[in-house]
């Protein structure tokens, strides 16, 4: 399977490369990048040929739009697809009068929730001005979910449903967009949204992995008789994917616990028998899915782009995945890549 590979996405008819651009670190998550080291990610993408590149207004309040469109701003415009979220809306403000919490040295602006239809229209066009680009391909309700709402959940998505969705509806009907969905860390709530909005996209954190496929009862079917397509982020279930389960390996977000220490124990032991790297089999278990159109795995350097594309092309045999099946450390019913 090649990082360069072409998907076709099943509603809107975008296409696109199978491994996307995930640009979070280009807000200075958790550490700083320069200017030098985001342009040269960026045009090194490029020149790896893929085509799919993921954003929001909360990455680094408005650094990740602004840098990823200085990056891509002298591309030919139809030959990439360009993703950002609505929901959050940036007011300018002094620095020191800002709480960046994990976005280092962000842009001077302060974020607040927004997902009401006036919001969210001005945050397509403020997206439109950060990255400099004449217009969006992909749009995505932002963070309603429990994880960032708590016990106010319900009420918020309601509110992100009826407002938020509606304008993205009517800004896909005029031709604004051309896909539009949620970006959330819930399988269970990216479900109801696709009951109750006529969404053609998804953007899911995290929950559907090499250790975690809860979402193969009812959300994933879901998508792919519907048409959704599925952009999947967080592949390495925030580390223990990606590490191994060392001593400290976090999985979502906090210390891993004995039964998934032990589980991705016995997934590397598979590994070392078929001499397959535990990250090869990570990325490319999410992307075998038929609903799959795209992973998108966070990188912060070159160095770090060509080990993720050199990860994701990694051959493996297909008796790899019979093995995994066999002794259960997968579950029966999952698409492989021996099975796509």
């Amino acid at each position: 399977m090649q990082a360069s590979q072409q998907r076709k996405w099943a509603r809107s008819g975008i296409e696109t490369s199978v491994m996307g651009f995930g640009a979070a670190q280009l807000g200075n998550f958790m550490a700083p990048i320069s200017e030098e080291t985001a342009a040269e990610l960026i045009q090194a993408t490029w020149n790896a040929g893929i085509r799919f590149f993921d954003t929001a207004p909360s990455y680094g309040h408005g650094l990740s739009e602004a840098r990823l469109g200085q990056g891509l701003r002298w591309q030919p415009r139809d030959q990439f697809v360009l993703a950002t979220k609505v929901g959050r809306l940036l007011t300018p403000r002094r620095r020191e009068e800002i709480d960046f919490g994990c976005w280092i040295k962000g842009l001077p602006f302060e974020w607040r929730f927004d997902y009401s239809y006036d919001g969210t229209m001005r945050s397509i066009e403020d997206s439109l001005q950060r990255t400099g680009l004449e217009y969006i391909d992909v749009a995505l309700i932002h963070e309603v979910d429990v994880y960032t709402h708590g016990s106010q959940q319900p009420e918020v998505f309601d509110h992100a449903m009826k407002g938020a969705g509606r304008a993205l509806l009517e800004l896909r009907d005029q031709g604004v967009v051309k896909s539009i969905g949620i970006g959330v860390n819930e399988s269970d709530v990216a479900h109801e949204a696709i009951r109750r909005v006529d969404f053609d996209c998804l953007l899911l954190a995290g929950r559907y992995t090499l250790i975690e496929q809860d979402a193969l009862d009812a959300f994933l079917p879901s998508c792919e008789a519907q048409g959704v397509s599925v952009i999947v982020g967080g592949g390495y279930n925030s580390g223990i994917l990606a590490t191994g389960a060392v001593p400290g390996a976090r999985y979502n977000y906090a210390p891993a616990k004995a039964p998934v220490l032990q589980l991705v124990q016995s997934i590397e032991d598979v590994c070392r028998e078929f001499d397959v790297p535990l990250k090869s089999a990570a990325l490319q278990f999410i992307a075998a899915h038929p609903a799959v159109a795209n992973i998108i795995p966070g990188v912060r350097s070159v160095q770090q782009l060509s080990e993720n594309i050199a990860t994701f092309e990694h051959n493996i045999p297909h008796e790899f995945w019979h093995e995994l099946k066999r002794r259960s450390l997968i579950r029966e019913d999952s698409p492989t890549p021996a099975s796509r």
